[in-house]
Parts: C-alpha cells; structure tokens; sequence
C-alpha cells in the first residue's frame, strides 16, 4: 500500500507504532521497506502495557488495543498535517465483526486494499512484480494473540514468547506460533508449525526442545498442524 501511494504520487507519510506487543524484526523489516522505497517512516514509541483492560486481556482485548495505538497514530498523523489514516487490512480479512475491526471503523480509519477487494494472494503477486522483499513474507499476528483470553499480559511473558520463536527462527522453521498454555498454575510453551514442518521439527526435537526450555519449563507440540 505504501508502494502504490509513493508510486502514484499521494501525500503519504509511513508510521510504525512500536509497543511490546510486536518482535524486533517486525520494526527492522519496517524499517528496511522504507529505506527501500526512498521514503521516511516514523517511529512511534508506546506503552500498551500502560492500559490497565489491554493487560487484563479479556476476549475483545485487540479492541482497546487497536484504539490506543490508532489513537496515538492519529494525535502524531495530525501534527504532521495528515488528516486520513489507512491501514493494511485487506480482502481476505473476514474481519467485520472482529474487535479491532470495529475499533478502526469507530476511528474512522480507512482500508483501502479491503475496500478495492485486493486479496491475500494480490497482494503477493502485487508486491512481487513490484520487487518487495515481504512479497512472501508469512503472515504474523502480534504476540499478545499467543496469550489466552484472561490470562494477565506482562512484559515477561511476552519476551519469553518472542525469545522461544526467535529460536524457531533460528532453526529454519517459518510461519509458527509459540503459544502460552496455561497448567497447574504455571504456563507452557505450545508449539504450532504447518503440517509439512512437523516432521523437520522433530528431527531437531531434542534441540528445539532444549532451547525452548530456557523460557519456558515444558514444551508441547501441536501435532495437527497450523492450517493457516
């Protein structure tokens, strides 16, 4: 979306809103897209663990989420003399009736490739023949989602959660999920690969394993698989 706005000449200015709730490489392919599009990008730093109902993490938590970081983008979106806000949500979101859907809807935040009916998929395909690294970049949810619905979101679990799929990374694995499971008080690791990965994971089993342990004290296997 920022491609096509830069490419077609709009009044476009990048934003990245930095909160806990997203892993380091996030930023830095933020970063590293702009440097490749010859454009600037703001880097606005927030404490979403200051909201008290963010960390709380009822079932609706990406809602008051959503408001407070879109809230904050607009207050600096304003400043700098900008009076529209879009985000990337597309056509393959089903998202109407998601909580943090209805947050954008309540700020008036715009979805233009949702709105054009531009899919997943052309995205890619755009991204491609435009020569964008993310062009096959996996889809990645922010890490507060590996986290069950009621249970407390701190600083601590989530850097557990980031350091145990940066381990992932590190052995080749793509497009997982590291999620908290809760037991006898204490929480587990619950790893989430595609089904083709599932047999690559348990060759490296002992050693996945026992890089994992140093964040969490179990780790389980989901063994149908991420369907998506």
């Amino acid at each position: 979306m920022l491609y096509a706005g830069l490419r077609y000449g709009a009044k476009i200015k990048a934003y990245y809103v930095n909160t806990s709730f997203q892993p380091e490489f996030e930023l830095n392919d933020a970063k590293k897209l702009a440097k490749h599009l010859g454009t600037e990008m703001t880097i606005i730093e927030k404490d979403i663990l200051e909201n008290k109902k963010v960390v709380s993490n009822p079932h609706d938590r990406c809602y008051y989420c959503k408001t407070a970081i879109f809230n904050t983008l607009r207050d600096q979106a304003i400043a700098d003399g900008f009076t529209v806000i879009l985000d990337g949500t597309n056509a393959s979101d089903d998202a109407f009736d998601r909580p943090g859907m209805k947050a954008l809807r309540e700020l008036s935040v715009r979805s233009p490739l949702q709105e054009c009916g531009i899919t997943k998929n052309e995205v890619r395909r755009l991204s491609k023949e435009a020569g964008l690294f993310t062009w096959d970049k996996p889809a990645y949810a922010c890490l507060a989602t590996r986290i069950p619905s009621g249970f407390k979101i701190t600083e601590e679990l989530l850097q557990r959660i980031e350091n145990s799929e940066d381990v992932l990374f590190s052995f080749g694995f793509s497009d997982f999920r590291v999620r908290v499971v809760e037991a006898a008080g204490d929480c587990f690791a619950k790893i989430q690969l595609p089904k083709e990965q599932l047999n690559n994971l348990m060759d490296k089993r002992h050693d996945v394993v026992k890089e994992i342990k140093q964040f969490f004290p179990s780790v389980l296997l989901d063994l149908e698989g991420r369907n998506e």
